[in-house]
């Protein structure tokens, strides 16, 4: 194949500085697709598979795009299908998806050529939600570097656990460095056919994990901020406090409920000593921030359950993170907004700083188009596959929200309905996010001002 002359590289690169500075957002979403086909391709291998047989492409698709996503939902049982080759290319999957494609191909591109461009620079903007063009080096590397340095923190804390369930040392290593990977990125996958049931009741096992999934669904902007005025919480800024704030609220919510619920059920917590009880509440309280993990089979929780599960799956975790959902920002900026019409407070405040009504238009219209997503999806899994509605809403909001949490049936859905979810995680990654910056962007300024008038509300 000949290689492309200097004139065909330059228009090339014309193109896309242009697509870039026009809009970064769909740009993005073009570099995520074509990463989820890669991987595909991959993973669509024989030697991805255990048995040495080619995969079923929708198989291979959803798995490319659930690892991408760092969704943790499977149609295949991820331990035992797939080769230690395959599970490779997931954890490649879910390190390039947790990390941001834009932010990967950025630092690539600084470790060829020493210097960011203006487009990597809006893209990586765009991704991250970082607004000074001039640091977004310097945010680059911090990003590799304090991702990279929470998985192995999370890798070493495991190591030693594994290895005294008799396992090896290069077994016990390869499942620490996969858990500290899927942990932090939010990903939930396992890389074992058991998965974390043998560990229920393991806060050395888990309480990493929690850790990791917690500070992961956090966000970047949030973890260098704190990182930055760590003994200084006056100094952050109100994006951090309202993302910890409403994150810790929602865990203590979650974890709690969960409990009530899941007590006396002898088919999870029922047959649980008080120290287990509580991990096990904490764990399930944390995991529908996005991590997927379980150490129970959902489909024995109480209906009470999911549909607590389904409220806190859909917020997700903070923004310019690897979790999903419509973001806890988003939730907080709304709960505000009703407290302060309740109170009948012109302006929405918290922390001493008032938020700008554009914010509040962003909340409304990411969490209202996103309710529409659900709504479609489940919609079209009702006619596909006929299964009740209560696990069909489960299994559309943890493929919306990259959750993974399911109840089991994605497994035994026809390709069409895993075409439909497929569509959704990769909507539910990229979609909302692309959305909210477009509708940020967007700032169109009028000369003429038609007349106000307050239609009948309520």
């Amino acid at each position: 194949m000949a290689r492309l002359g200097p004139g065909v590289r330059y228009h090339v690169r014309e193109l896309v500085d242009r697509a870039a500075r026009q809009s970064p957002a769909r740009l993005a979403l073009g570099v995520f697709g074509t990463v989820i086909a890669v991987i595909t391709l991959l993973l669509y291998a024989p030697w991805a598979t255990v048995s040495g047989e080619q995969a079923p492409f929708a198989d291979a698709l959803f798995t490319a795009t659930s690892a991408t996503t760092v969704t943790g939902l499977v149609t295949v049982p991820t331990g035992e299908y797939w080769s230690t080759w395959g599970l490779v290319v997931i954890l490649v999957a879910i390190k390039i998806g947790g990390l941001g494609v834009m932010t990967l191909a950025s630092l690539l591109g600084l470790a060829v050529s020493r210097r960011l461009g203006l487009t990597q620079r809006l893209l990586v903007s765009s991704e991250t939600k970082f607004t000074r063009l001039g640091e977004v080096g310097s945010l680059v590397n911090t990003v590799i570097i304090t991702s990279t340095a929470f998985e192995v923190a999370i890798a070493l804390v495991l190591l030693p656990r594994f290895h005294m369930y008799d396992e090896s040392w290069g077994e016990a290593a390869w499942h620490a460095i996969f858990y500290g990977v899927s942990s932090f990125n939010s990903a939930g996958f396992v890389p074992t056919p058991e998965g974390l049931f043998p560990y229920a009741s393991d806060w050395w096992v888990l309480m990493p994990i929690i850790v990791g999934v917690f500070v992961g669904s956090l966000g970047f902007p949030v973890i260098l901020n704190v990182a930055g005025s760590l003994r200084r919480p006056g100094r952050w800024n109100l994006h951090s406090k309202l993302t910890l704030t409403t994150s810790v609220a929602l865990v203590v919510f979650g974890s709690l409920i969960v409990a009530a619920f899941e007590w006396t059920n002898p088919d999870t917590f029922g047959g649980l000593g008080p120290s287990a009880t509580a991990l096990a509440s904490l764990f399930a309280g944390v995991m529908p921030r996005s991590g997927g993990f379980t150490t129970f089979d959902i489909a024995e929780m109480h209906e009470g359950t999911w549909l607590l599960m389904d409220a806190l799956m859909f917020v997700g975790g903070g923004s310019a993170s690897t979790a999903g959902g419509i973001k806890v920002t988003t939730l907080a900026v709304m709960l505000l907004a009703i407290v302060a019409e309740a109170r009948g407070d012109k302006d929405v405040e918290a922390y001493g700083r008032r938020i700008p009504r554009e914010a509040l238009q962003v909340a409304i219209a990411v969490s209202f188009i996103s309710a529409t997503f659900v709504l479609v999806a489940s919609l079209l899994l009702l006619a596909i596959t006929g299964e009740a509605l209560d696990v069909i809403l489960f299994e559309t909001i943890s493929a919306f929200a990259t959750c993974g949490l399911s109840t089991g049936i994605t497994m035994d859905m026809p390709d069409a309905g895993k075409y439909v979810l497929t569509v959704l995680m990769f909507i539910g990654r990229t979609g909302t996010m692309t959305l909210a910056a477009a509708l940020a962007l967007r700032n169109r300024r009028r000369v003429i001002r038609l007349p106000e008038e307050r239609p009948i509300i309520g």
